[in-house]
C-alpha cells in the first residue's frame, strides 16, 4: 500500500498528466475506434518528456517519450515489466523478448550466432522468393483498378519468409486456400492481450481464466503453439538421420532452428526443450507479425508519396539492372529507399510501446526522479515535435547522414536500443528492402483516399479497418 500511494505521489507532483477518472484512470479515454494512437499523440504535445497513463485506480505506467529520457531506460539490463509482459508469458514463454536475469544473458550469448551476416546472406534469396509469390497473386489486382488490403497478404509472406529462413520449413502457407489457422491465432491473442491490459479486473489470473476471453485465448493459444511444435518436431526427426547432423554441423545452410537445437554454452549444456519452444514462438511470432506491420505500412507510406515513391523507384531499377531478385550486395546500395522505409518506421512504428521495470530509484536529466517498482512505457517518441521538426510529415530526408548525427541517437528506436535491442534487426531490415525494392519494381502504388487506416496500438500497430492500396503493373520499358 505505501509503494502504491508513493507512486501516485511521484506521478502526479513529479509527472503531472492528463485528468483521470477516479475508478478508471485513463481507459475510459481509450475509445478502441482508431483515435487512441491521436489521443497519446495529442498528450504527447502537452507532456513534452513523460505523463502517468492510469489503468484501474491502482496501475500506473509513467510514458515516456523524449530520448534523453529513454537513454537513461533502455541503458540498463533492468527486466521488462511483469504485467504487460506477464500476459504473454503463457504463450511465448520466458523466451528473449520476456526472459530477464542471468536466463537472458545465456539465451542472448547463445543465440546472436544466429543472427551472424553469414547465416543472413543465404536468406535475402529466400526472402526474394516469398516476395516474388506474393507479388504474383497481386496480378488480379493491377488490372482491376480497385483497392485490396495488404496486412494479410504481407502477414502470410513474412510468415513464408521466416518459416523458410529461419526454421528451413516449407509451408506453402502463400498458395493454400482459406485463412491460415496460425496467423488468425495471432490475431486473437494480440487483442485478448491488449483487452487484458486495459481491463483491470483482467490483470487477475483466475478472474481471466474464468471469462469468456480467457477462454478463446487458452484456445488461440493451443493453436499457435501446435504450429511450432510441429515445426520443431520435423527438425528434430531429420536430425536423427546422421547425415543432417554432419551436414548442419560442417554449418552449412545453418538456420535459427539448428543453432538452438545445437547451442552449448561453456559447461557443454544447450537449451532445455522448454527454452526451444518459447524462442521459436518468440521468434515466430516476432519474425513475421512485426515485420508484416513495418512493411504494409511502408507500402502505404510511398502509395501516399509518389513522389518519394519515384525516386525509391529509379534507384531500385538502376541497382537491379534487369534481376528480378536481390542479391545481398544489393543492399547497401539502395539508400534513399531506406531513408523511405526509416521514415514510414518512425510515424508507423511496428512495436508501438516497450516498457520496463524498475528495480532501484533513478533521477532522469532534469532532476526529476522515480522510485523503484514503478513501470515505464516508451511510447510517442518519433513524433515527439521537440524532437522531430513537422513530426506528422514524410520525409525520408530526415534520415540523410548529416541530418542523423544531430539527432540523439535515442531519437529513433524501432528496434528498441541498448543491450536489450532486437536481435533479429538486421534480418527485419534485410526483409523490408528486398521486399520494397521487388514491389516497386513490379508494381505502382496508389493511395486509395476512400481508405484511411484506423491506427490500433496493440502488440505490433495494426489498423482497425486493415490497410488498403490500388496498384498497377510498372511498364519497364519506361
Amino acid at each position: 500500500v505505501v509503494n502504491i500511494v508513493f507512486t501516485i505521489l511521484i506521478s502526479h507532483l513529479d509527472f503531472p498528466g492528463p485528468p483521470t477518472h477516479w475508478l478508471f484512470g485513463h481507459v475510459l479515454e481509450f475509445k478502441q475506434d482508431g483515435t487512441d494512437f491521436d489521443t497519446l499523440m495529442a498528450w504527447t504535445k502537452q507532456y513534452p518528456y513523460a505523463f502517468p497513463l492510469w489503468f484501474g485506480p491502482f496501475f500506473c505506467v509513467l510514458n515516456i517519450h523524449h530520448p534523453d529520457y529513454v537513454k537513461t531506460i533502455l541503458a540498463s539490463t533492468g527486466p521488462k515489466d511483469d504485467v504487460s509482459y506477464r500476459f504473454i508469458l503463457s504463450w511465448i514463454g520466458e523466451g528473449l523478448l520476456v526472459s530477464s536475469g542471468q536466463k537472458w544473458f545465456r539465451h542472448r550469448r547463445l543465440l546472436t550466432p544466429g543472427f551472424h551476416y553469414d547465416v543472413l546472406k543465404p536468406y535475402v534469396k529466400l526472402m526474394s522468393d516469398s516476395t516474388k509469390t506474393m507479388l504474383d497473386k497481386w496480378g488480379s489486382y493491377a488490372n482491376s483498378n480497385e483497392s485490396f488490403e495488404l496486412f494479410q497478404h504481407v502477414s502470410l509472406m513474412t510468415l513464408d519468409s521466416i518459416l523458410k529462413c529461419a526454421f528451413s520449413y516449407n509451408s506453402n502457407c502463400q498458395t493454400e486456400s482459406g485463412t491460415n489457422v496460425y496467423i488468425k491465432a495471432v490475431y486473437e491473442l494480440s487483442d485478448l492481450i491488449n483487452l487484458r491490459l486495459r481491463t483491470f479486473p483482467y490483470h487477475s489470473d483466475l478472474i481471466f481464466y474464468l471469462s469468456p476471453h480467457g477462454y478463446r485465448y487458452r484456445k488461440a493459444i493451443k493453436v499457435a503453439q501446435s504450429h511450432t511444435e510441429e515445426v520443431i518436431k520435423k527438425r528434430k526427426e531429420a536430425l536423427k538421420e546422421e547425415k543432417e547432423l554432419d551436414r548442419i554441423q560442417a554449418k552449412k545452410n545453418l538456420d535459427f532452428l539448428n543453432i538452438l537445437l545445437l547451442a552449448r554454452d561453456e559447461k557443454q549444456q544447450g537449451l532445455s526443450d522448454e527454452d526451444i519452444r518459447a524462442e521459436v514462438d518468440t521468434f515466430m511470432f516476432e519474425g513475421h507479425d512485426t515485420t508484416a506491420s513495418g512493411i504494409s505500412f511502408i507500402l502505404y507510406s510511398l502509395a501516399c508519396h509518389p513522389e518519394h515513391q519515384k525516386i525509391c523507384r529509379d534507384e531500385i531499377m538502376q541497382v537491379l539492372d534487369g534481376k528480378d531478385t536481390m542479391d545481398w550486395e544489393d543492399l547497401s546500395k539502395i539508400p534513399y529507399t531506406t531513408m523511405c522505409i526509416k521514415e514510414s518506421l518512425r510515424i508507423y512504428p511496428p512495436v508501438p510501446g516497450m516498457s520496463r521495470k524498475i528495480t532501484k530509484p533513478i533521477t532522469f536529466c532534469d532532476g526529476r526522479t522515480l522510485p523503484e517498482g514503478l513501470l515505464l512505457i516508451v511510447f510517442g517518441i518519433h513524433r515527439n515535435g521537440i524532437v522531430w521538426e513537422n513530426p506528422d510529415v514524410f520525409d525520408p530526408l530526415r534520415f540523410l547522414p548529416e541530418n542523423v548525427s544531430k539527432r540523439s541517437p535515442h531519437a529513433f528506436v524501432p528496434f528498441s536500443a541498448g543491450p536489450r535491442n532486437c536481435i533479429g534487426q538486421n534480418f527485419a531490415m534485410n526483409e523490408m528492402k528486398v521486399v520494397i525494392a521487388l514491389t516497386l519494381k513490379k508494381y505502382h502504388l496508389i493511395e486509395d483516399p476512400n481508405w484511411k487506416p484506423k491506427i490500433i496500438p496493440r502488440l505490433v500497430l495494426r489498423s482497425l479497418n486493415g490497410i488498403h492500396i490500388k496498384i498497377k503493373p510498372v511498364d519497364p520499358q519506361v
